[in-house]
């Protein structure tokens, strides 16, 4: 624990949605649910309206539209997210050089070894100053948790929530912490959680009242000492800079259980590509390729093969996840395939891109010398089950995408089907925009680039070395900015 509340944990508010709302003016004030929209799609994030009528993240999309039938519902924009991401990082660093990414929208930053505080004033001063920053060069706004440890950073973030900062005083920790759940202590899941429930454990007051005896005896011993430790607000763990990825991967799950099996391979293939994109755009090279199936009963079946070293060639990684899925029994039909790619490195090995030629010679061979002839000249190859017009449709038009009609200007998918795509024509900095709708077909309409989410955004190359006093449009007075 350290003497001064110089450890911030920033969390962005309601990431993926507040950024469409940002970016959308007609959905602002609205309920808006991020996520998959098929069937089988999960919530990755909900707006605060959207929270109101009790949708939440990870929830099963069919349930949110249930419970918020008139929310808009929106396909993610990994792309806008990834830049906007960049863009508070950016600013994180310049706080100091010690700052831990936890997600795109979430990091732990280390003020003392940058500098920047070294008491609970100048702490305060840098939370305010880091707010306003990302405010005016992202629109977006986020919450700010300052505090001696990571763990009650993270805490004071999650109470400061939506747009506002908590500041914890060192040596109030444990009275703040004991009239809290015990689930807000890191480590303790839903299974944990009832386990103490059943012993009589529901605050984190009755943690430490239980003594560490007798959380050993509940939970083991690691997790014990652990537990008992965290609620005392206890917790040592320094903010550590390099979070080194082990393994990128993609995955897709089918509103539909794919039975071809000319089909399972091309989605395994531009899966592969995908990985791959990741891959160097992480300026990394991986050894292991991986391939995850899971099956119509939902058993998950996972296959790898390590390479002769590391490689981002997109031909290599193809043919490796295509050899793997030769393997993979698929006849009862696959709800989800994924590939990954493991034992990253951040070179590639020069003799790998004669790989795939090399691997492509010995598949021919096996097959010259396995495959039966066939009657009537060449074989060929089964069609793959050709894919209705509504659901190339919605590949194309995915809700919430940007567009670009040559007379209209830019918008954005409000939906597709029945051969047209329905289109709504605003920019970030506009008045509402009005609705128009045009077939799937339409040789003036283009799919486009997300827009900045500001038009004109303050300078901030002089940050932190000239802070703000305030939040321009914003009441800095608001949203949980508090100090026990």
């Amino acid at each position: 624990m350290r003497p001064a509340p110089t450890i911030l944990h920033l969390d962005m508010d309601a990431f993926y949605a507040s950024a469409e709302q940002a970016s959308k003016p007609s959905l602002r004030g609205k309920a808006v649910v991020v996520g998959g929209l098929g069937p089988r799609g999960v919530v990755a994030t909900a707006s605060y309206e959207a929270r109101r009528l009790g949708v939440h993240s990870a929830m099963p999309t069919a349930q949110a539209r249930r419970l918020a039938p008139n929310a808009a519902y929106l396909v993610p924009r990994f792309s806008l997210y990834r830049t906007v991401s960049d863009q508070v990082m950016e600013l994180l660093g310049r706080l100091s050089p010690l700052v831990e990414p936890l997600s795109l929208d979430e990091a732990f930053v280390d003020l003392e070894a940058g500098g920047t505080a070294d008491d609970s004033a100048s702490a305060r001063a840098t939370g305010e100053g880091l707010r306003t920053a990302i405010h005016a060069v992202t629109g977006l706004s986020g919450s700010v948790g300052l505090a001696g440890s990571k763990m009650l950073a993270k805490i004071a973030s999650e109470e400061a929530k939506p747009d506002g900062l908590l500041l914890i005083e060192p040596g109030t920790e444990r009275e703040l912490l004991a009239p809290m759940s015990v689930r807000i202590l890191p480590g303790v899941g839903p299974a944990t959680g009832d386990h103490l429930r059943r012993a009589g454990m529901t605050t984190v007051h009755d943690l430490a009242e239980a003594g560490e005896a007798e959380l050993v005896r509940l939970v083991g011993k690691a997790h014990g000492h652990g537990l008992y430790r965290m609620a005392l607000g206890l917790d040592d763990r320094p903010v550590v800079a390099e979070r080194d990825a082990k393994s990128v991967s993609v995955e897709d799950t089918f509103d539909v259980d794919l039975h071809d099996r000319v089909r399972v391979r091309a989605e395994v293939e531009r899966l592969a590509v995908r990985c791959v994109e990741r891959l160097r755009a992480a300026d990394r090279s991986g050894r292991t390729v991986v391939l995850k199936v899971r099956r119509y009963d939902f058993s998950t079946l996972t296959r790898s093969e390590t390479l002769r070293g590391p490689t981002d060639d997109p031909t290599v990684v193809r043919e490796a996840a295509g050899r793997l899925l030769e393997s993979v029994d698929t006849t009862g039909g696959v709800r989800l395939l994924g590939v990954g790619v493991t034992g990253l490195a951040d070179y590639t090995q020069e003799d790998l891109f004669a790989q795939a030629a090399d691997a492509r010679e010995l598949a021919q061979r096996a097959q010259e010398h396995s495959s039966p002839p066939v009657e009537g000249g060449e074989e060929s190859a089964p069609e793959p089950e050709p894919d209705s017009a509504e659901l190339l449709a919605a590949r194309r038009w995915p809700a919430g995408h940007d567009v670009h009609h040559e007379e209209h200007g830019h918008g954005w998918v409000q939906g597709s089907g029945v051969g047209r795509v329905t289109v709504r024509f605003e920019e970030p900095w506009s008045a509402p925009g009005r609705v128009l709708t045009f077939r799937v077909d339409d040789p003036l309409l283009r799919p486009a680039e997300p827009l900045p989410l500001v038009r004109d955004a303050a300078d901030y190359s002089s940050w932190p070395a000239s802070l703000p006093k305030s939040r321009s449009g914003a009441d800095s007075s608001g949203g949980g900015e508090s100090s026990p």
